[in-house]
């Protein structure tokens, strides 16, 4: 690596600057990620490319740095970059079979006959919202329970178990999680869906677990490694996501009341606040990792074989080379204009169905409720999560 990397905030202060800072300097930029060094991609188009790009891979035998041991397995977001045996580490072939039956889960007809108990859902979430009031965190109470419950139905996830799931995802994205419990919390999430497949195992339901191994996809089915990976993947993209999509889209909203109007007016369709939001305020910052399998020039930046390559989606999102001279704007009212917020390619979220449509029906119903909701705090004083993976917040304090 030639230039000097640029070293991002494990504290995640201000996505948007860091974002910014990166795309000028380059489609393609060396980075520092918490002492481990790897390379960003900072724009939409060369991105799009990239992520259909054979030459890079999810396998992290192709990273050279973890090949000569110089991440260590205390590094905070190992869990992330080295995961189990999931599609998120495949390609080909194996990343197809492993794919195929969490797909079919989430078609759009599929989701989209899950509406009534998001309805359901949220209108129970609303209430519980009402009676704690008038002031609450709408994280808390309501962008995370809608997600969480949703996915604990389709999984069979005792409700007993949501808020200690949000606790082991919270310190497994963390970038300030210490060294010494990484493995400790990487250990946890693996007993807690290793101990959901044994349960279907033993006991078959009516349940995505369940459907996962009975399947018999093409090249066999999922092993017990495979089906606690692919589920570690499914509780975290089903719910860490959406979360962060309702509470940054209600952010946005209260910071742009005119915009907010248009959609609680009926002259914009929440669908497109929905849009807007996901490519202002993405619900991943940055995703880890792909690896090249040889050199890859981006533009006139040749990325060496070995290095690690993450997708910056807070610098893509805001691309004026897509988004025109207004990228930095929140404006409901853009012509659309494809974002890559849930991914592209092959990798492209099986899930964002199922996000948008829970999106979409919770912002309407949540301003419906409150016409007069505000934020309780100034927007200067909310508080980011310290993460350099997920764009959410510690809690989004608002008055009913």
């Amino acid at each position: 690596m030639t230039a000097e990397p640029i070293v991002m905030d494990p504290l995640a202060r201000d996505n948007a600057a860091e974002g910014a800072l990166l795309r000028a300097a380059g489609p393609a930029v060396p980075v520092e990620l918490l002492g481990v060094r790897g390379w960003a991609v900072t724009r939409h188009e060369e991105a799009r490319q990239l992520l259909t790009d054979a030459r890079l891979v999810k396998d992290a035998t192709h990273w050279g740095a973890y090949r000569r041991g110089e991440v260590p397995a205390t590094w905070p977001l190992i869990g992330l970059a080295v995961p189990g045996p999931s599609m998120v580490t495949t390609d080909g072939a194996e990343h197809r079979r492993l794919r195929a039956i969490v797909a079919q889960a989430f078609t759009p007809r599929r989701v989209e006959l899950m509406r009534p108990r998001i309805e359901r859902i949220t209108a129970r979430l609303l209430d519980e919202v009402e009676a704690a009031g008038p002031v609450v965190d709408l994280k808390t109470a309501f962008a995370f329970p809608l997600p969480m419950s949703v996915i604990g139905w389709l999984l069979g996830v005792p409700e007993d178990d949501h808020a200690y799931i949000r606790e082991l995802y919270e310190r497994f994205f963390s970038s300030t999680t210490r060294p010494a419990d990484v493995p400790a919390t990487i250990a946890a999430l693996n007993v807690l869906v290793a101990d959901l497949v044994a349960r279907r195992r033993a006991e078959p339901g009516d349940d995505l677990v369940s459907a996962l191994l009975a399947a018999d996809v093409e090249g066999g089915a999922l092993s017990d490694a495979e089906a606690a990976a692919t589920l570690r993947v499914i509780i975290a993209a089903g719910h860490e996501t959406t979360v962060n999509l309702i509470t940054n889209a209600v952010r946005a909203l209260l910071a742009h009341p005119d915009q907010l109007e248009l959609a609680r007016a009926g002259e914009v369709a929440w669908s497109a606040v929905v849009e807007e939001s996901l490519r202002w305020t993405p619900p991943t910052s940055n995703f880890l990792f792909r690896f090249t399998t040889e050199d890859v020039a981006v533009g006139e930046t040749v990325i060496p074989a070995g290095d690690a390559v993450l997708i910056s989606y807070n610098a893509i999102g805001r691309d004026p080379l897509q988004h025109g001279v207004t990228a930095e704007l929140f404006d409901v009212t853009r012509a659309p204009s494809r974002h890559l917020s849930f991914g592209h390619g092959p990798h492209v979220c099986p899930g964002s169905p199922l996000a948008r449509l829970e999106a979409a029906v919770a912002l309407p119903a949540l301003f419906a409720r409150f016409p007069r909701l505000r934020l309780a705090v100034g927007e200067g004083d909310l508080r980011p999560n310290p993460t350099t993976v997920v764009n959410s917040l510690r809690e989004l304090p608002v008055r009913l």
